[in-house]
């Protein structure tokens, strides 16, 4: 059969239509995961309090999916396979953000060792357990082999500074001494493990909210003890965050080209 040029040129356009698309063409590509590794002030809790990753999907444009659980340190994160589970779930572009600081305190030879504290010191030292003889290592180990881990995954880590306890207690002002060691400590993961990591100072950006903000107001984020905050209080912790990616307090994260606008603003 024999086809005229005019008969000819539509048949070639429908089988253009329906080729392949050309390896040029943009791909739709699926918006990262935040994953969150933490311990009861990032962690979904019992009323009367909660922890703020459970209202950081509020200032997000993507998914938060929190895998922070109270009483946890980076220790006892990891021999428990947490952060094993979340290098299974992550893919490529996720992001996971660590914050560990409340109960990685104390000395592991004690023969009462609870499970959570970490070998003094930030580098390579290692400390026996007086209580099982597990081998135990610093804070800095288990949060630096975590996130090489999930990095090699091509996951993004942020490794955020525990939040402070209620800087108001008893009506008086102590943000102005030194923060908990922890504090620096993540700040030194963040830079030995290297690219595809950062650092967000979140404990700096709390403080300035609770002076802003004042006793009176603070005092109420605190109804059982100095360290766990009522829902509101975790909410304004998860703003200080949001506030902290957004002005690179620390450096640019992976976080901000996600922030939801208007971004809060709770500190000066």
């Amino acid at each position: 059969m024999k086809f005229s040029p005019a008969t000819l040129f539509p048949l070639l356009l429908a089988a253009g239509s329906s080729a392949a698309p050309s390896q040029n063409s943009p791909r739709q590509t699926k918006p990262p995961t935040v994953y969150l590794a933490g311990d009861s002030t990032m962690a979904r809790t019992n009323s009367p309090h909660n922890g703020w990753g459970e209202y950081l999907s509020k200032y997000l444009t993507i998914s938060v999916v929190n895998k922070a659980i109270s009483g946890r340190s980076a220790r006892s994160f990891t021999n428990e396979g947490r952060f094993s589970e979340i290098e299974r779930l992550v893919v490529p572009n996720d992001i996971v953000i660590i914050s560990f600081g409340h109960n990685d305190g104390s000395s592991p030879n004690s023969a009462n060792d609870n499970g959570r504290s970490a070998c003094p010191g930030t580098g390579n030292e290692v400390c026996r357990s007086g209580k099982t003889g597990e081998t135990v290592y610093t804070y800095n180990h288990y949060l630096q082999t975590a996130g090489r881990a999930l990095i090699a995954k091509g996951a993004k880590v942020v490794f955020s500074s525990q939040t402070p306890k209620n800087l108001w207690q008893n009506g008086q002002w102590s943000g102005n001494y030194e923060p908990p060691r922890f504090v620096p400590y993540a700040a030194q993961a963040a830079r030995n493990v290297g690219n595809g990591a950062s650092f967000v100072d979140h404990y700096q950006a709390v403080t300035k909210t609770y002076q802003r903000l004042g006793s009176q107001k603070v005092n109420t984020f605190y109804p059982v003890d100095y360290t766990h905050t009522s829902p509101e209080g975790a909410d304004v912790i998860a703003q200080a965050f949001a506030q902290a990616v957004s002005r690179d307090l620390n450096g640019t994260t992976a976080v901000k080209p996600y922030l939801r606008n208007p971004v809060p603003n709770v500190f000066n």
